[in-house]
Formats: C-alpha cells, structure tokens, sequence
C-alpha cells in the first residue's frame, strides 16, 4: 500500500488507460457480468455504497501503472456513482484503497491457464472471492475437470473452494449461482444472484411478470365471488 502522504504523486485516473485493450474472445463474456449488474441495481436499488465494473481496469500498483482487467467485479464501501461520466477504471487509491470484494472471470475458448495465474494474482491482491464461470466445463482437455461454476474463498492467505450451488457469501450478503433461464429470449444457463435462503432474485421482467399474474389472480378471485353471490340472489355492487 502506497503511504497516503505521496498521493499527489499518484496518477488519476483520467491519466490511466481506462482498458487493456484486450478484446473479449465470446459473447458471454460481456453479457453475464452486465447481466449480474443488471440484477443488482434492483436488488439494491437503493444502496449508494457499491459499484460493479465489467471489462473496467482495476489499477492496484502506481508504479507500474499495469491493471488487472476481470470479466467482472464487485467493490463495496465505495460510492456508486462518483462523477456525471461514471468511472473511467477503478483506481485503488482513488477508492480509499477498497479492493474488489469479488472477481468474475468467464473462461474464454481460447483456455490458456490465464484463470490460475489470475488466480494467483488475485490472492496476492487480497480479493476475497474469485469467482469463474465456465460454459465448456466437461468438455476435453482444460475444460474436462472444471465445473461450470467454480467459487473459491480467501482463507488464512489460501483460496479454498467453496461447495454448493448457489455459494452464500456472508460478507457481501448475497449468494451466486448459476441455473437455466432466459436472458432476452437466448434460453441458457446464466449466473444469478440469490438471497440466504437460496431463492433466486428475479428479473425484471420476471418481477413485472409476477406482479400481472398476481392482479390477474385477484381479479379472477373477486369475480369468482361476485358470480357466487350473485348464484345466492345478493348484488355485490350494493355490498
């Protein structure tokens, strides 16, 4: 950690390639952390305390001015919105020094073993969950012995992996997971957030779904009752 009293030597991150430039190799790369961010500005609607980066350089070394770049991740503790123009990358000493609480990386085709040496850098960093996704798990080679959803803990300087799915994370309080559903009707698995329990949240469409069929139900219930009382000779207008 750089001494607070040289910080105006640090670079802004106006000064910071806001990327590495390196381009993502399959949709999904894209589309599940926006997805995951999506939800979480319903779930936590009203929360100003977190921010999600997708594809955003995370800088932790004012040095080498070199960032590591996750598909994906979480910080809490930090404003979610700091400026009109949003966040240029997430720059750790601009941050109070709040490092991601949780990584996503979804694995790529081109499968180098870039997820264990992240790994490894992620440890290093601190990060307290590193999550990966892996669409071609149980497929030859690389892919034959991962699991589609893979989440490993910070534990006593080690990450060790966590069972079930979907995994609690007490110290964000949410749990992730991953199941089949429908995302702008592309009909796949996807990664989704859940509460304590283990009860998915719901989309947005899902929600306003919810909410037609829970009117439509009232609906039909009152009429159900009208044609009762009207079958017994009373006029519901008049009750």
């Amino acid at each position: 950690m750089v001494n607070l009293a040289y910080n105006y030597l640090l670079p802004t991150a106006e000064e910071l390639p806001d990327s590495d430039e390196t381009p993502v190799d399959n949709q999904l790369q894209n589309d599940i952390p926006n997805f995951l961010l999506s939800l979480l500005y319903l779930i936590w609607a009203e929360r100003q305390d977190w921010y999600f980066g997708v594809d955003m350089g995370v800088y932790h070394d004012p040095v080498t001015k070199i960032p590591i770049v996750p598909d994906g991740f979480l910080a809490l503790g930090v404003e979610r919105h700091k400026s009109e123009g949003g966040r240029l990358s997430y720059v750790l000493w601009e941050e109070n020094y709040e490092m991601p609480k949780l990584v996503l990386e979804v694995v790529s085709h081109a499968y180098n073993g870039k997820y264990d040496s992240k790994m490894q850098a992620y440890l290093e960093l601190g990060v307290l969950y590193y999550v990966i996704y892996n669409s071609l798990s149980g497929r030859r080679g690389a892919y034959k012995k991962r699991q589609s959803l893979e989440v490993y803990k910070l534990v006593s300087g080690a990450y060790q992996r966590q069972s079930g799915n979907p995994v609690w994370l007490p110290e964000i309080g949410l749990g992730i997971g991953c199941e089949r559903g429908n995302l702008g009707g592309w009909e796949r698995e996807w990664l989704y957030w859940y509460d304590d329990r283990g009860n998915r949240y719901l989309t947005a469409e899902e929600r306003t779904d919810r909410e037609y069929q829970e009117k439509l139900q009232e609906r039909q219930e009152k009429e159900r009752l009208a044609t009762y009382l009207r079958s017994i000779g009373i006029d519901p207008d008049k009750i």
